[in-house]
């Protein structure tokens, strides 16, 4: 495909009692802050004041305090992208445990969704006989794809691994929750990504523009996405932030009671002017 302008942004809209504090990361991640033409500066509506930081994975986090009221947090800027799907290296060699970098030997342990104590068991039973390295990666995510049904109605805030293999049903999070465990029982270091995937270049019918959840895998030295949920290699695909699983990376992190009133994402032709701007002054 042809280098892709993806019009990309959020608007989440808030219902608060009392003043309460908030964190935010909402921003495309750092690494792929060179490719965006006009940044996607984070607009509140009422205005407030916005501090930054780096969380311990090195995501742009944003907190403030969101007064009672009627309270939006909005994105809106210009990508642009290669075209090009996620890359593929069918002979990316699985590595040792002893063998891999010091940074990565967190993505072999338990999370919170990633239960690896209850699937051990059931991830070799299944995958012991694969072929290791980037074949059994695939494997792994084969049988998600096709094991696990995606059903928006299903969603739930704390289903973990163990509890999406046995229900076999869930969100693209689920998806990658259980695919994600499956690979830190085969000793292959794995995380949890989120952040936009464009349906540009994709036949309809298209489904209404979320925020996605795939993974990346340490294969041969360095890492590697995989989408369990499509099982297929994308474009605009755009990164907001990794974690070990999705209890890292909350889209928003509200610290007091709060009613989520509207929730809206793009990624779209930036030449479609269909999405109103933000109407609020930028932070």
């Amino acid at each position: 495909m042809p280098a892709l302008r993806i019009r990309l942004g959020c608007r989440l809209r808030y219902r608060l009692t009392q003043p309460t504090p908030l964190i935010a990361i909402l921003n495309v991640h750092y690494s792929r802050f060179g490719d965006l033409e006009r940044a996607d500066y984070l607009v509140t509506t009422p205005s407030v004041p916005l501090e930054s930081y780096r969380d311990g994975f090195g995501n742009w986090c944003t907190r403030m305090v969101a007064p009672a009221g009627e309270f939006t947090l909005s994105t809106d800027g210009i990508f642009r992208d290669g075209g090009h799907p996620d890359a593929v290296a069918p002979d990316a060699p699985q590595q040792a445990v002893q063998d891999l970098p010091f940074e990565t030997l967190i993505y072999l342990l338990g999370s919170r969704y990633c239960d690896t104590d209850l699937l051990s068991e059931e991830a070799w039973r299944l995958f012991e006989n694969t072929p290791q390295g980037w074949a059994r990666v695939q494997a792994i995510c084969d049988y998600v794809h096709t094991t696990v049904a995606f059903d928006y109605m299903k969603a739930s805030a704390t289903r973990t691994a163990s509890e999406t293999l046995s229900g076999r049903q869930g969100v693209c999070r689920d998806f990658t929750h259980l695919a994600i465990a499956f690979c830190r029982c085969m000793n292959i270091p794995a995380r949890y990504c989120t952040g936009y995937l464009s349906e540009l270049g994709e036949p309809p019918p298209h489904a209404p523009d979320d925020f996605a959840a795939w993974m990346e895998v340490f294969l041969g030295g360095r890492w590697w996405v995989f989408d369990p949920r499509n099982n297929t290699r994308r474009v605009g695909r755009i990164l907001i932030a990794r974690g070990r699983d999705a209890a890292d990376v909350p889209l928003t992190q509200t610290f007091g009671p709060n009613t989520l009133t509207g929730f809206e994402v793009w990624t779209r032709d930036a030449q479609d002017d269909s999405v109103e701007t933000p109407p609020a002054s930028r932070n």
